[in-house]
């Protein structure tokens, strides 16, 4: 794109974008309510993870260095002996490319970072905390340091919730029976809310709506995430350079 912009072509980016402690903070604090949802998520990863032969550390470690919910519970159910390491990768890798998405959705504001504040940040970066960034910066508020503060919240509590469900596995049992499995798609719900722009949006996320249900139709695997992400992002793209 020829100018700094969002991907609402009603918003541009105009000003210096900070990085502060007191944005880590208000990133932190506000992200706490979206990160609880997350844990009821990683509690039932962490139950999941001692069912596949793990230990409390080893799934600690694994929340703590990968920080990617759906990915770690794909690699937990591909988990067997012996295991096979070009599949986990592989699947994996499919699921997070979601993230190239949202990482240039990011640029037109992260660009103005310190290589260390941006990467950083992008680190942390989960679904969750990445949709309330984006609503922060579209809003106008130059809060580069948003981003590393909520995520911190959402690693804290996802590695604690992991090590909950890890030690506490043999006594939840199966937490789809109390419907932990369905906590991160409440969360996913009320984020959308929040995004939503009105009529404008229904034309994007309508397509990466389409697209996403079709591909789950006749693709295997989890393409769906990222063709219908795509097809939403390249809708978006191609009507604001029009």
């Amino acid at each position: 794109m020829g100018t700094d912009t969002t991907t609402s072509s009603s918003t541009t980016v105009d000003e210096a974008v900070q990085f502060s402690l007191e944005g880590i903070r208000a990133g932190f604090l506000e992200c706490i309510p979206v990160a609880l949802g997350v844990a009821g998520y990683g509690i039932v990863f962490g139950v999941l993870a001692r069912q596949a032969g793990l230990s409390i550390a080893e799934s600690g470690l694994m929340s703590a260095t990968v920080l990617a919910g759906a990915a770690q519970l794909i690699a937990i159910k591909l988990w067997e002996t012996p295991l096979s390491v070009s599949t986990v990768i592989g699947t994996t890798a499919i699921v997070n490319l979601r993230y190239v998405l949202m990482g240039a959705a990011l640029r037109p504001w992260f660009k103005q970072l310190s290589p260390l504040k941006a990467y950083v940040s992008v680190f942390f970066t989960a679904d969750e905390n990445w949709a309330l960034t984006m609503g922060k910066l579209k809003s106008g508020e130059q809060q580069g340091a948003y981003l590393l503060g909520s995520g911190l919240t959402i690693w804290s509590f996802w590695i604690l919730a992991t090590i909950i469900g890890a030690v506490a596995g043999g006594v939840i049992g199966d937490p789809t029976e109390y419907g932990l499995d369905f906590v991160l798609t409440a969360v996913f719900v009320a984020i959308a809310v929040e995004l939503w722009e009105g009529r404008s949006s229904v034309l994007p996320w309508g397509t990466a709506f389409t697209i996403a249900v079709l591909s789950a139709q006749f693709l295997p695997g989890r393409w769906y995430i990222l063709l219908g992400g795509f097809a939403g992002f390249l809708l978006e793209v191609i009507r604001f350079d029009d």
